[in-house]
C-alpha cells in the first residue's frame, strides 16, 4: 500500500509599511504650529511635542511625563497594536539585522517639536557619566528645521574658551547667553547634537527631532529672567556640569541647492537623509541594508497597496516589506536608517 502524505500550508502574514498615531505632549513652551505640518491637534492646549515613533517602557517625569510611551499602529492588520507588539509578532521580518535596545525596545525615538518660548538649556548624559550611572542613558539627537520665524536661533555648544568654572558662573549669574554659541536657523537646516552637547531650542522654531530612545535630561538653565511667569522647574546643575562637552560643536548641514537627495547626518546610531522625489518614484531609504528604516512625510502623498500616507505621518518600513512605496505626487521626505560605513555628512 502506498504511503499517504498530507501537507498543510501555513500562511505567513505579509508585512507592510506601518503608520502610527501621534502622542501629543502639552508643554509650557509649546504653541499650535504643528497643525501646519499635517498634525490634527487637540482642540486646546500648547502642544510642544508630537511623539511619532516611540517604544519606551517608562519616561522621566520632567520629559515624557513618567508613564510608558509606546506608539500605536494606525493601519493594516496590526492596527490598534503597539510597535512593541509588532516587533514581537514580526521579529526579524520587521527588524532585519537591527537589534533591540538593552531594555527590549525600538532603537529610535522620533518627534516633532514646536517652540513658542525658549526651551531650557540642557545636557544629556556623557558616555562617561552614563557608564558610571546605570539609570542614565545617552541621548544623541538631530534637529531638522521645518520652520523658523525671522531672527530665530538655536543654541548649540559653548563659545571658545569656556571652561567648567566659566559655565558655572554663567549659570549662577543668569548669563547663559554669554557662553552659549547661538546659531540663526532657517527651514532645511539640520544639526546633530551628540550626547553631552550643551544646547537649547529657541523660540519660534518648529522641527523634527531624531534621537536615541532616552529622555534623560539635565537642565542647566531655564530662562527665568526671560520668562518670569513660567512655572519654576527643577535644575540639575551639578550633573549637567559633569556631562557638558566643552569642545566646539560641529557645523550644521543642509541639502545643497539644486540637489534632490542627500545625507544630512551620520553618527554612530543612525543616519538621516532628505529626499525630494517626483510623482511615480519609489520612496525608500537610499541605503537600506538589511534592516528596517523610517520615512517621515513632510510634503506630498505616498501609496503602498491600499494604504495612503500624507504629510505629518511617520512610516516604519519593515526589512522584509514587499512592494514599493510610490509617490502619488511630488514629495519631500526624511529617511532615517541605521549607520553603515560611508562618507561623512557634507559640512555647511
Amino acid at each position: 500500500m502506498e504511503p499517504c502524505y498530507s501537507f498543510s500550508i501555513v500562511a505567513i502574514p505579509r508585512v507592510h509599511p506601518i503608520a502610527f498615531r501621534p502622542i501629543f505632549k502639552e508643554k509650557v513652551w509649546g504653541r499650535r504650529n504643528l497643525g501646519r505640518f499635517g498634525k490634527v491637534l487637540p482642540e486646546s492646549g500648547k502642544i510642544g511635542e508630537s511623539w511619532e515613533l516611540a517604544d519606551l517602557a517608562a519616561t522621566s517625569p520632567g520629559g515624557g511625563g513618567g508613564e510608558a510611551a509606546r506608539s500605536v499602529i494606525d493601519n493594516g492588520m496590526l492596527a490598534g497594536s503597539s510597535l512593541h507588539e509588532a516587533m514581537g509578532k514580526w521579529g526579524k521580518r520587521l527588524m532585519g539585522d537591527l537589534s533591540r535596545t538593552a531594555a527590549g525596545g525600538f532603537p529610535l525615538l522620533l518627534k516633532y517639536l514646536d517652540a513658542g518660548e525658549h526651551l531650557s538649556v540642557q545636557v544629556h548624559p556623557s558616555p562617561a557619566y552614563a557608564a558610571a550611572h546605570p539609570d542614565a542613558h545617552l541621548k544623541t539627537e538631530s534637529w531638522y528645521i521645518l520652520d523658523a520665524e525671522p531672527g530665530a536661533l538655536i543654541y548649540k555648544g559653548l563659545k571658545p574658551g569656556v571652561d567648567r568654572q566659566a559655565l558655572r558662573e554663567a549659570v549662577e549669574r543668569g548669563r547663559m547667553v554669554d557662553v552659549l554659541h547661538s546659531i540663526p536657523v532657517q527651514a532645511g537646516d539640520c544639526h546633530d547634537l551628540p550626547s553631552g552637547t550643551v544646547h537649547a531650542l529657541g523660540a519660534g522654531v518648529t522641527l523634527v527631532e531624531v534621537q536615541t530612545p532616552s529622555d534623560t535630561t539635565f537642565r542647566l538653565y531655564d530662562w527665568s529672567h526671560r520668562y518670569p511667569r513660567r512655572p519654576e522647574r527643577q535644575l540639575h546643575v551639578e550633573q549637567a556640569l559633569e556631562c557638558a562637552d566643552l569642545a566646539p560643536a560641529a557645523a550644521g548641514t543642509r541639502l545643497p541647492e539644486g540637489e534632490r537627495k542627500g545625507r544630512l547626518v551620520k553618527n554612530r546610531f543612525y543616519d538621516l537623509w532628505e529626499l525630494c522625489l517626483e510623482t511615480g518614484e519609489s520612496a525608500a531609504h537610499p541605503e537600506p541594508g538589511n534592516a528596517c528604516h523610517v520615512l517621515m512625510v513632510l510634503a506630498g502623498e505616498l501609496a503602498s497597496g491600499m494604504d495612503r500616507f500624507h504629510p505629518g505621518q511617520t512610516i516604519l518600513v519593515p526589512a522584509a516589506c514587499l512592494g514599493a512605496i510610490r509617490c502619488e505626487s511630488e514629495a519631500k521626505l526624511l529617511a532615517i536608517g541605521f549607520t553603515r560605513e560611508g562618507a561623512p555628512a557634507p559640512a555647511r
